[in-house]
């Protein structure tokens, strides 16, 4: 019974998973260079063992706080929980605790804000997640600071700062395409708000797509939402009672596409026979909603725990002036689910029932 009672060394990690102490200690601190098959067991063992390094010995030993700080704007919905899991996953896995810290990026003192934060906290480094992750004032105190910075999904900037991210873009298209090969060529799209940088990239996607075919852009099918339920309801509303409405939807995030669901089953219209609906995402709403979403997975997770791996093997560099900027891409997968297929012909009794809903 005693030795299952003893806190597990570095020495049990090192002979759980097989390498050497010399390589648990770097990957401890972060240090580049540790290949992935070998981080990924020493990262097991250190899950399976229960090990914590000990902060305070860490701490004297060094100037670094072992804090890393996660600065965000927008609190809502699961995308900014599900990367902060991931952030935490990879914090307590390399012996560094996780600052969560909102910034109001709306306000008119951002600046002081984000001053104050790392000057109370003092954190080794920064993740920042959209849509501050492009707000230029934010950026502008972290380069002044000299503070180490992540970026996740980030519009701008690729020669400046490090950042993780997937190809929206391309995975807006590829589901765009996916409507298009249904059949669909009237494909309504709501978009997220103008400040945000992931609503760009996936219009673009969507516009790429239907140029593919030749299609134009019907300005008509173009709402604007903000990434919200309430903000898709008028949004889905004036798409569905258009004289010609769309065959497809397309919202820009799953949350407005599950608004779009309640609103064309209140106005009586089957899907997808009627309409087909997708997302983009696949958060766990994209499974609970009836029929299931049509949806781009976004490894939210994924990107939260590569930006730490990242900010983390920053932090053990030294800083070269020829050393160029790290960046990771992130792969994500286009997810097929009931509530797209291929459009029914629209006969008047249909079209009446739309616009009278």
């Amino acid at each position: 019974m005693g030795n299952d009672a003893r806190k597990p060394t570095i020495i049990d990690v090192a002979r759980e998973s097989g390498v050497s102490i010399k390589t648990v200690s770097r990957v401890l601190n972060g240090e580049p260079y540790v290949n992935r098959a070998t981080l990924d067991k020493v990262m097991k063992a250190i899950h399976d063992l229960g090990y914590h390094p000990n902060m305070s010995a860490r701490t004297l030993a060094g100037k670094r706080s072992y804090l890393l700080g996660h600065l965000y704007g927008d609190p809502a919905g699961p995308y900014t929980m599900e990367i902060q899991v991931g952030l935490l996953n990879r914090c307590r896995a390399r012996g560094y605790h996780l600052l969560i810290e909102e910034i109001d990026y709306r306000g008119q003192d951002v600046e002081r804000r984000v001053r104050a934060v790392l000057d109370w906290l003092r954190p080794d480094g920064v993740v920042l997640t959209a849509p501050i992750t492009d707000e230029p004032r934010v950026l502008s105190v972290l380069t002044e600071s000299g503070i180490p910075l992540v970026r996740v999904t980030a519009e701008s900037g690729g020669d400046t700062f490090s950042s993780v991210w997937i190809d929206e873009r391309q995975a807006a298209a590829a589901l765009t395409r996916h409507l298009l090969s249904l059949g669909h060529r009237r494909i309504g799209l709501i978009k997220g708000p103008a400040n945000h940088g992931a609503t760009e990239r996936r219009h673009l996607g969507y516009r790429d797509a239907l140029a593919e075919l030749g299609i134009a852009e019907d300005p008509d099918l173009i709402e604007h939402g903000a990434f919200t339920f309430p903000s898709a309801l008028p949004c889905a509303e004036r798409l569905l009672s258009l004289p010609e409405p769309p065959t497809a939807i397309f919202a820009c995030n799953d949350e407005m596409a599950a608004a779009v669901i309640v609103v064309a089953q209140a106005r009586g219209l089957s899907l997808p026979d009627d309409l087909s609906v997708a997302g983009f995402d696949d958060c766990p709403i994209a499974s609970m909603t009836w029929p299931p979403l049509t949806t781009v997975r976004q490894p939210m997770r994924k990107l939260g725990e590569e930006a730490a791996d990242l900010l983390i093997s920053r932090l053990m560099e030294r800083p070269r002036g020829d050393a160029t900027v790290p960046h990771r891409l992130v792969s994500h997968d286009l997810v097929v689910r009931a509530s797209t297929a291929p459009p029914k012909a629209q006969n008047p009794a249909r079209r009446r029932t739309r616009k009278a809903g």
